[in-house]
């Protein structure tokens, strides 16, 4: 079955960097888009980025500049690199994968950023 599974998050100063991971399995990865999405304490989970099959990537503007969102599909993997970061942030990360009928998720990377 389709698994999702995060890594990376932790906590950060202001202005740091950070790399998630998303390891996937289950399914066809290079043939799909993958996302990143974050959810902020009391807020809905908002859409950060995403990259097609194709490499072709897609950002917020509250991050555009700042993250890149890459696939390595020999390793089943998809990364975001965040850097200069700022306390709006933080939150929980998730990997996510839409296929067809099907919404799968991670069970999410914490990224904390506070001096």
């Amino acid at each position: 079955q389709v698994q999702l599974v995060e890594s990376g998050g932790g906590l950060v100063q202001p202005g740091g960097s950070l790399r998630l991971s998303c390891a996937a399995s289950g399914f066809t990865f290079s043939s799909y888009i993958m996302s990143w999405y974050r959810q902020a304490p009391g807020k809905q989970r908002e859409l950060v980025a995403q990259i097609t099959s194709a490499y072709s990537p897609n950002y917020a503007d509250s991050v555009k500049g700042r993250f890149t969102i890459s696939r390595d599909n020999a390793k089943n993997t998809v990364y975001l690199q965040m850097n200069s970061l700022k306390p709006e942030d933080a939150g929980v990360y998730y990997c996510n994968l839409k296929m067809g009928t099907l919404d799968a998720w991670g069970q999410g990377t914490l990224v904390t950023v506070s001096s």
